[in-house]
């Protein structure tokens, strides 16, 4: 073999290997499931919990291996942000037909003085029957909470006794293998969210 016709073999085969390499780099890119939620798939973080449902009932994340859940840090004194995560979140449920078991909404309180297991057992499953609150002592809480990355601050009581409580929105999704997988906005439309919950649903059949 002459060293010209070597030269063209080599150049050959580097080309033939950079197609086959950027040929798999689209195949992956188009298998690749598309969320309308921030993926944040592989992120290493301690987010396994002990806390008490509105039933009375320990739970951890491992009691719900097999489903998509969906994480959510509120209070059931919010005015605003936790009302409308968890109704969209509802719909998104409904939305999903025969799949809507096999996801599972948690509603994990930042409140625990006020959100008693019977506030709980009468705030969560008002806006659907599946879904299930989670309590704890404040220092349980707050440890729960620091394992999300989830903030939360209660403000000073007013004269009345009320007061409110700075928390983090978002809604963490862990797929049906237990692996913490989106970030989702509270304000996410329903459809989205949907959409999302049928993609890990599928990806786990």
């Amino acid at each position: 073999m002459t060293p010209k016709r070597g030269l063209l073999l080599a150049i050959t085969s580097l080309a033939l290997g950079l197609t086959v390499f950027a040929a798999l780099a689209v195949w992956r890119e188009a298998s690749a499931p598309k969320f309308e939620a921030t993926d944040i798939t592989g992120v290493d973080w301690e987010t396994d919990f002990k806390l008490t449902d509105h039933t009375g009932q320990l739970r951890t994340l491992a009691d719900f291996r097999g489903k998509a859940v969906a994480v959510f840090f509120g209070y059931t004194s919010c005015p605003d942000v936790c009302p409308i995560a968890l109704a969209r979140l509802s719909e998104a449920v409904k939305l999903l037909g025969e799949d809507a078991s096999r996801v599972q909404v948690l509603f994990i309180t930042v409140d625990p003085k006020r959100d008693t297991q019977e506030v709980l057992s009468q705030y969560v499953p008002a806006f659907h029957p599946s879904f299930l609150g989670l309590r704890s002592d404040l220092e349980t809480a707050q440890r729960t909470a620091k394992a999300f990355k989830v903030y939360f601050n209660a403000h000073p009581a007013n004269e009345h006794g009320h007061y409110m409580v700075d928390h983090s929105g978002s809604i963490f999704v862990f797929d049906p293998r237990g692996r913490l997988r989106l970030l989702m906005r509270g304000e996410l439309p329903p459809g989205s969210m949907a959409h999302d919950f049928r993609l890990l649903l599928e990806r786990a059949s």
